[in-house]
């Protein structure tokens, strides 16, 4: 366990916090947090977990670009679904962006498991994109990823981010309900 790792871990808490009270302000602290774990996962030997922090951060900076220019004086951007064909599409891409991706990674890199790496970094990155869309699908996504990053990280014995997902995996439950219950409301 390093600083970087406990920093990283503080602000991925107070980020996902954010994001589940819809705050924009939970962008930019999520913009510092993945690029204190963009080092963290180097350092780690997990590779795709590094490269997928700075396609994070560029997530990131669109959802808070796309959150701030879709709401109005009035109102926060609306949650919304994304619908059922749609959401197969987004499974079934990262499907196949993991499965090609571990494959590349195995073959090319000392990366500590490849496949398992490969699959946080596609799921992480559909997952992230429909939260920027403020998508509920979202949140059962994030609890896919962190169901599968929990076990990866503690493999790799990086114990405080293994529980860090496991935080975030409670969190992805409270947020699905909290923007389900906002949809019903309307806010």
């Amino acid at each position: 366990m390093s600083i970087w790792e406990i920093i990283g871990t503080v602000l991925g808490v107070i980020g996902v916090w954010l994001m589940i009270r819809q705050s924009i302000v939970g962008w930019p602290v999520g913009l510092v947090q993945v690029a204190v774990y963009a080092w963290v996962f180097f350092d780690a030997k997990l590779y795709s977990d590094a490269i997928l922090q700075i396609a994070f951060f560029l997530i990131q900076a669109y959802g808070w670009w796309h959150w701030w220019r879709g709401r109005t004086p009035d109102h926060a951007l609306p949650v919304t679904l994304l619908g059922g064909a749609a959401t197969a599409g987004v499974v079934v891409a990262a499907g196949l962006v993991a499965v090609g991706w571990g494959a590349l990674m195995h073959r090319t890199t000392d990366a500590a498991l490849p496949y398992w790496d490969a699959f946080i970094l596609s799921y992480s990155l559909g997952a992230q994109w429909l939260q920027a869309r403020k998508k509920l699908e979202c949140w059962p996504g994030w609890l896919l990823v962190n169901t599968v990053a929990i076990g990866v990280y503690w493999v790799k014995d990086l114990r405080l981010t293994a529980g860090l997902y496991a935080i975030f995996w409670l969190m992805a439950l409270w947020g699905w309900r909290a923007w389900r219950q906002s949809m019903k409301e309307g806010t």
